[in-house]
């Protein structure tokens, strides 16, 4: 006769995850973002941290070091001059020279904006700054 009668039930375990974690969207949970997925890897009840849906924009800054130089230094001159817009800043390579020992050191430093897409030529202003800072600041040798 084409008259079934199904129930269909579900634990809405995805609401109860976004009271707990303070998730705002509910289709944040079928996001690939590993940005998403990589906040609730320990086990720990944290609070879901927003993460910006506009595209990074890379600049990588490369330069001999002094003796006393601490990665740590140059975070905080990149983060002096672009405050926010400032995602990551990591090593991506080091040279020691071979006659000399000293040792040179790629930086990229990734730039992004919580509410709007960066452009190249703000970003280049800022790398620029950055440059100038750096040497000003760290006695660092550009390459």
């Amino acid at each position: 006769r084409g008259e079934e009668l199904g129930w269909a039930f579900g634990l809405g375990l995805e609401r109860l995850a976004m009271v707990l974690f303070s998730i705002p969207d509910i289709r944040l949970f079928w996001s690939k973002d590993e940005r998403f997925h990589n906040q609730f890897v320990g086990g720990d009840i944290v609070k879901f941290q927003p993460y910006s849906k506009y595209p990074p924009c890379l600049k990588d800054i490369s330069f001999w070091t002094p003796e006393k130089f601490h990665a740590n230094d140059l975070n905080e001159v990149v983060r002096n001059v672009a405050g926010d817009l400032v995602e990551r800043v990591e090593l991506i390579d080091s040279f020691t020279h071979p006659k000399s020992g000293q040792l040179s050191n790629c930086f990229r430093i990734s730039y992004r904006s919580m509410d709007r897409s960066l452009t190249n030529e703000e970003v280049d202003m800022l790398q620029e700054q950055v440059r100038f800072q750096a040497v000003d600041q760290l006695d660092v040798k550009l390459r």
